[in-house]
């Protein structure tokens, strides 16, 4: 038996050709489609793109959409779907963005599912933010969820345990999760996938839950304000969508 640990949870060939599968059809992304057509965006930045779910719908339906992730296994699962060519992607961060999108300013920027909380230290979230802050309009909108740290997400994660994926061109892939350690705001966990042949690929992941004090202060020092706060319909009462302007 082999085991292979990667640092970065998904820019692994297994973890990408699995996203899709064990995230299932992604009603969750409904609210960011209308969030953005809402606002009149035509220009949308997709911060943590993954394998491109949102960015392709979105540039079907005639945005302009550019899909940044720093997992390479990830973009190149997201380049071999129907309609990515409509999509530009950057294999990068969001600091990335600034070489390649220099001049070029769009009306929105995303970060779904949990990308807004892999950011573990202010300093990190506050590059983040001030480098989606230079590609905006003046008039551009921050838009993301974040866990409400006072639901404890992670209380429900400790019981999901294991389950069992039959992945395309891979087969069945049995998966082990463990809520490693919570020392609040941070929550780490484990998966431990184990392929046919005994080969295991481990990956562990810490995300930060911030309050909303916090969120605003951050948010606050990037140059954006908080113009509203919305509930996640697909995980009501759980998840903020946080709607942030550019500050005049």
């Amino acid at each position: 038996m082999t085991e292979e640990k990667q640092t970065n949870e998904f820019d692994h060939p297994l973890a990408a050709a699995m996203y899709d599968q064990v995230e299932g059809s992604r009603e969750d992304l409904d609210h960011y489609v209308d969030i953005i057509e809402e606002l009149g965006a035509h220009t949308v930045i997709d911060i943590g793109c993954g394998t491109g779910v949102l960015a392709i719908r979105l540039a079907s339906r005639g945005h302009s959409v550019i899909g940044v992730d720093p997992a390479g296994h990830m973009i190149a699962v997201a380049r071999a779907k129907a309609g990515a060519e409509q999509v530009q992607w950057v294999h990068g961060t969001a600091e990335d963005l600034v070489i390649h999108r220099e001049g070029h300013n769009a009306d929105v920027a995303v970060m779904t599912g949990n990308v807004a909380q892999v950011f573990l230290t202010d300093e990190e979230w506050l590059r983040t933010l001030r480098a989606i802050h230079e590609q905006l309009h003046p008039d551009g909108h921050l838009v993301f969820e974040t866990r409400i740290p006072e639901r404890r997400a992670w209380e429900e994660w400790a019981e999901w345990g294991a389950s069992v994926h039959h992945v395309q061109g891979i087969g069945e892939v049995h998966d082990v999760f463990t809520l490693v350690r919570v020392a609040e705001p941070y929550v780490s966990f484990r998966s431990d996938n184990t392929l046919l042949d005994g080969t295991e690929v481990a990956s562990e992941s810490t995300l930060i839950f911030r309050s909303m004090p916090d969120l605003e202060r951050t948010l606050a020092e990037a140059g954006f304000t908080i113009s509203e706060v919305r509930d996640a319909p697909d995980r009501p009462g759980r998840e903020w969508v946080v709607i942030a302007r550019m500050r005049a």
